[in-house]
């Protein structure tokens, strides 16, 4: 059994401190609310981001960091990716020097350009051997009903993404390792915005066909986008690259699609948000993905389209108009 603190209170770090518990582990959950953690504390439950739900009993939660960071040396990182940098600048003299950081948070920083662990590194400077991800087709509701799901835990040091393996694995959690931790990452960034494309296409009434064309598609620009930063090829084909873009493009409870689906529908980013209220990493990282592909030259036209309609200078019918004209090449995996 190990100690676990889990950074973040939302549907994706209760559920996360569920996995924990039941895989073995004591679990504490560090949230800013203090009715959720006095909720989780005495109903076992987390009414707002998982109704229906009842967390294990021993799942303990607080709203005091110096406690949170007192409790262990494990810290699994739920917050959202935008917020990420101020929050570690908070905790920063809190963090033990051998602490394990595992990063759970899709995205891209917008004002870097940075991935959430070059986002810990710049902020921490921390031993990168002692920093991971975990990520794949992993949606919260669903796990959190222990319905069976895989993830890859990825690191740059093999025997970190087995502690963070041995950490997760349970009966219906299956985490599979990997070193290739820049290709895993950026995969799991990219992907939103993929899941957004599809989302406005279901939007705008497009069927399986078009669904399926932006998926394939989407899948080649972060496998082109993963091995122009010299990722393995092989992790956009697993379940931190094909896996978790079929789950956020093809469930209705992945928060990109839906956003995109609202966008697509009504044609503006004022009427999605306002019929979505939720925060949309896809939305936030778009621009951002797309001017990391520009920097190796690789072209991204669904990105670049779902970009320019975030940023009003495209509808979602023009959007997909210019993408239909983009020239066709003989079709290859990675060109």
């Amino acid at each position: 059994m190990a100690r676990v603190t889990v950074l973040g209170s939302g549907a994706w770090g209760t559920t996360l401190g569920q996995i924990l518990c039941d895989a073995g582990n004591d679990v504490l959950v560090w949230g800013r609310n203090s009715e959720t953690v006095a909720e989780i504390n005495s109903a076992h439950t987390n009414a707002r981001y998982l109704p229906n739900i009842t967390l294990p009993r021993n799942l303990k939660a607080t709203d005091d960091a110096s406690a949170a960071f007192a409790f262990s040396d494990n810290f699994i990182l739920a917050i959202p990716a935008q917020d990420l940098r101020s929050k570690l600048n908070d905790w920063a003299k809190l963090f033990p020097p051998a602490a394990h950081l595992v990063s759970t948070v899709k995205g891209i920083e917008v004002a870097t350009m940075m991935r959430m662990t070059e986002v810990v590194h710049d902020v921490l400077a921390h031993d990168q051997n002692r920093v991971s991800v975990i990520t794949g087709p992993n949606l919260a509701s669903e796990l959190a009903l222990r319905q069976p799901a895989g993830a890859v835990a990825a690191s740059r040091s093999g025997a970190e993404a087995e502690h963070v393996q041995a950490l997760f694995n349970t009966n219906y959690y299956r985490v599979y390792t990997s070193t290739d931790l820049l290709g895993c990452e950026l995969a799991g960034a990219v992907k939103s915005v993929i899941a957004l494309a599809v989302g406005i296409s279901i939007g705008m009434e497009f069927g399986e066909n078009t669904q399926s064309m932006l998926i394939t598609r989407g899948l080649n620009e972060v496998a082109r986008l993963g091995a122009a930063h010299g990722a393995s090829p092989l992790s956009a084909a697993g379940l931190a690259g094909m896996g978790d873009l079929v789950a956020s493009c093809g469930s209705g409870l992945s928060r990109n699609r839906t956003f995109g689906e609202a966008l697509g529908r009504g044609g503006t980013m004022a009427y999605a948000r306002e019929n979505v209220a939720r925060t949309v990493e896809g939305v936030a990282s778009a621009g951002a993905v797309v001017e990391l592909a520009h920097r190796v030259g690789v072209e991204v036209p669904i990105i670049e389209s779902v970009a320019d309609v975030v940023r009003g200078a495209l509808t979602p019918r023009a959007a997909m108009e210019r993408l239909m004209s983009v020239s066709t090449h003989a079709e290859e995996f990675i060109k």
